[in-house]
């Protein structure tokens, strides 16, 4: 059975002040809801007629020239629509903000054939098989939670493109890292695949650049509550670069080193440290520029549950610590 489409008709006429330029080149500034990428693809279809005749992308231009579009967009079939239950934090007829929980894979891939986010937004709104990947512009691990922005049209998806690869989105997260930090800082550390392990992400001198903002907002006695703030948006980027300066997030198995209990650790604590099978890594404010209205979104997202409980128990632990080193007879550590 041939892929679902609909066509999209658009009407041109080029002015003469793009004199001399390309085709592809004028098409993405007279058209800038599209990409290059999506124009391109028109115009090697034959789907792009300029004064009656299928021209060529590299074709340049006098002026004047009556541009038709009669472009087929195919619908994605390829992903089925799943109901699953979705935490919308914002919507309107342009953009989506998700907060996703830890454990849903964002989209299909080997070993995730369904059950993903794409599959639970095609049944929230079954208009963004329109788009490539229903709209996911960005994503986060499996295993990490919090917002994420989706676009619902192309306008929309073009634009929170653009941004996300200009840095126009501003991303916070909160992890739980083993150790405990002196102070917050930066790490700027360009990171590329691993060489040998290729599921893996590493500090690479040829690596892509990447650099991450972390601060502290709470010690414990042998780990550290931080707020991350993304200048760049590399795979895993947080995960590796905490790692990097010896601070994993607990539960990292990947990056992680070995389960590590702090002398003297409640059995509370120690059980829940041991039962933290997954990255305490959260993505807890989102802000950007509405791409169609201007309009600045800011949402938040709060710590899911399991966090929570595992900030609370560390609270908890050095509050009977401290307690303990004060009892008479108790020399304090």
């Amino acid at each position: 059975m041939p892929p679902a489409t609909r066509t999209e008709t658009h009407v041109v006429t080029i002015p003469l002040g793009v004199s001399g330029q390309r085709l592809d080149q004028a098409l993405a500034g007279l058209l800038p809801d599209y990409s290059r990428t999506r124009i391109k693809e028109w115009i090697d279809a034959g789907q792009v007629t300029v004064d009656g005749r299928v021209p060529r992308g590299r074709d340049k231009l006098i002026g004047g020239e009556a541009v038709r579009i009669q472009a087929v967009i195919e619908m994605d079939t390829g992903v089925a629509a799943e109901a699953i239950r979705l935490n919308v934090v914002h919507q309107d007829k342009h953009v989506l903000v998700i907060h996703k929980p830890a454990g849903l894979v964002v989209h299909p891939g080997a070993g995730n054939a369904a059950g993903t986010l794409q599959n639970a937004l095609l049944h929230f709104d079954p208009k963004l098989a329109e788009l490539p990947r229903a709209g996911i512009v960005h994503r986060l691990d499996k295993d990490t939670s919090g917002l994420m922005v989706v676009a619902r049209t192309i306008k929309a998806h073009t634009a929170l493109t653009k941004m996300i690869e200009a840095h126009e989105v501003e991303r916070q997260y909160e992890a739980i890292c083993v150790g405990v930090m002196t102070a917050g800082g930066t790490v700027d550390a360009p990171i590329g695949r691993h060489p040998v392990d290729r599921v893996k992400m590493s500090i690479r001198g040829d690596g892509r650049e990447a650099v991450s903002h972390y601060r502290v907002l709470h010690r414990y006695r042998g780990h550290t509550h931080v707020r991350v703030q993304l200048e760049t948006g590399r795979t895993h980027q947080i995960r590796v670069h905490l790692a990097h300066i010896k601070y994993p997030i607990v539960g990292d198995g990947v990056y992680g080193k070995r389960l590590s209990i702090p002398k003297g650790t409640t059995p509370k604590l120690e059980e829940q440290l041991r039962g933290f099978h997954r990255q305490a890594l959260h993505a807890a404010q989102l802000e950007f520029d509405h791409p169609v209205t201007g309009k600045r979104i800011s949402c938040a997202a709060p710590l899911p549950k399991d966090m929570q409980a595992l900030l609370k128990t560390l609270a908890e632990d050095a509050k009977q610590i401290e307690s303990q080193s004060r009892q008479p007879g108790t020399r304090k550590k």
